[in-house]
């Protein structure tokens, strides 16, 4: 059926009013801290969705469907490690990020250990965020590419995905440049709201057009085993077992909601600790219910594709959801859809783009430039949140040769995680580790997993696992047999603040 001149209003309704809403908040930073911690004034439930929208990408919306329809619901066991992996880093690390008035998550380590580790870890940081965040940023053009198949017909391949990709990068520039983190905060909590009604609308939709309803299609995904949750094996080639989902996904989330700046700077926005507590741990709650949602639908395509099969089979299972927004949603319903996988992929760029920024303007900059004003330094913000929509735009495009982009993008996340975890909790958890053995850990936990990633069989949901627990390990025992250049930096000095 494909998108009508109305289904193209929609979206173009959509792309101009989130971006007027995001111009709202232009012009209200003064200092650093407001432009990148909205000046600790959002409340904890917009956090709390935030987070959700951040960690929610196109890639997310279009590859959870994609899981259940080719496979079943195993995916949830990682999303119980999600859920521990929260607990922890809400008694562990965020209390000590609340110990100093920080902006990033490497001030932290900077207090503990010093400068050299602290620019180590905040360089990982932009390296592999901006390699996943490519990915993710590729998975747009999947979408636009079915979507706008009709009016960019005249276009290869490839053009469709440069325009798809430049699209959604400029609009999402456009506001994070001007409203900073308020703009980024706000504006997640509307697509978020925005991406699950139109799940659940899709979700509808698909029952409307399987004879039998809800009825029919729940018997037939059963019989088909579409709704198996637990898998009990060992099998250590499998992502999906309940031990690699718990052990693995508490680790994935312990370093992705603990020591990335991506989550960690919507932490430090709260107004006090106990808000941001509840802001991440309010977020598994919601996570829970996302996954579900998204797995029923894909679940629910697999029955839909069952009794209606496509004019040819799916090279990607990624394409099952919006080939079915584009080809059997009603006019106008098509344009929102296409609209909510946008809105996901547009609240996880504009995350990164700030992050990124953030961790670029106070890890260096500021660093190297102790006497700037705060004015010089929100204007070096705004201008490096450009470069890096530049560097991810680059990156998506070469992205377009990767494999599943859901587990590709995890991958490259994971390898890096594994090292700042390990970095993370020699110094939260240890009083002995120094800055020469936790440096010397980190590239060890770091060889270790792009060894791991690139040679072996391994899952990526054991990534964080090995990674972090070498890197902790090393750096403990290099810690003792490494004499420190400077004593002091083994000392714990979490009780002095620093600022940005």
């Amino acid at each position: 059926m494909g998108l009508n001149s109305f289904d193209l209003a929609v979206i173009a309704a959509y792309l101009a009013g989130v971006t007027l809403f995001g111009l709202r908040f232009r012009g209200r930073q003064r200092t650093i801290r407001d432009y990148f911690l909205a000046a600790n004034t959002t409340p904890w439930w917009a956090i709390s969705l935030s987070i959700v929208a951040a960690e929610t990408s196109t890639l997310t919306i279009i590859s959870i469907p994609g899981l259940a329809y080719s496979s079943d619901f195993r995916f949830l066991q990682l999303v119980l490690g999600y859920l521990a992996g929260r607990i922890i880093v809400s008694f562990l690390l965020i209390p000590q990020y609340f110990r100093g008035e920080l902006v990033t998550a490497y001030q932290l380590i900077e207090r503990r250990f010093g400068q050299r580790l602290r620019a180590l870890t905040a360089a990982l940081f932009l390296v592999t965020r901006a390699a996943a965040e490519g990915v993710r940023v590729f998975a747009v053009a999947i979408v636009v590419r079915i979507a706008l198949a009709g009016a960019l017909s005249s276009l290869s391949d490839f053009g469709r995905d440069l325009v798809a990709i430049a699209l959604v990068t400029l609009v999402t520039l456009v506001y994070t440049f001007e409203g900073g983190m308020a703009a980024v905060i706000w504006t997640d909590v509307v697509q978020l709201t925005i991406y699950l009604a139109g799940t659940v609308i899709a979700l509808f939709t698909i029952l409307r057009l399987v004879p039998g309803g809800w009825s029919a299609a729940h018997v037939i995904a059963s019989h088909a085993g579409r709704f198996r949750v637990f898998d009990l094996s060992w099998n250590p080639t499998s992502n999906y077992t309940l031990w690699s989902g718990l052990i693995g996904g508490a680790f994935l989330t312990t370093a992705s909601h603990g020591t990335d700046q991506l989550i960690v700077q919507r932490l430090l926005s709260a107004r006090n600790l106990r808000q941001s507590q509840l802001a991440l741990l309010s977020s598994g709650l919601a996570i829970f219910f996302q996954f579900s949602l998204f797995l029923l639908v894909g679940a629910m395509l697999f029955v839909f594709y069952k009794l209606s099969p496509p004019s040819s089979p799916f090279a990607r299972t990624d394409v099952a959801f919006p080939s079915f927004v584009v080809n059997h949603m009603p006019h106008g319903l098509s344009g929102l859809l296409i609209s909510a996988i946008l809105a996901a992929a547009m609240s996880n760029l504009s995350a990164a783009l700030n992050s990124l920024s953030s961790t670029t303007a106070v890890d260096f900059y500021a660093r190297f430039r102790p006497q700037s004003t705060e004015e010089r330094r929100v204007r070096l913000a705004r201008r490096s949140t450009v470069v890096w929509a530049v560097v991810l735009f680059a990156l998506a495009i070469l992205a377009r040769n990767g494999g599943r982009v859901l587990e590709m993008g995890l991958s490259i996340a994971s390898v890096a995680y594994g090292a700042l975890l390990g970095v993370f909790l020699l110094g939260v958890l240890t009083h002995s580790a120094t800055e020469r053995g936790a440096i010397t850990g980190m590239i060890a936990g770091l060889a270790l997993n792009v060894y791991i990633w690139l040679g072996t069989s391994v899952p990526f949901t054991w990534y964080v696992v090995l990674g972090s627990a070498a890197t902790f390990l090393v750096g403990l025992v290099a810690s003792f047999n490494l004499p420190s250049r400077d004593p002091g930096r083994a000392q714990d000095r979490s009780n002095k603040p620093e600022k940005a």
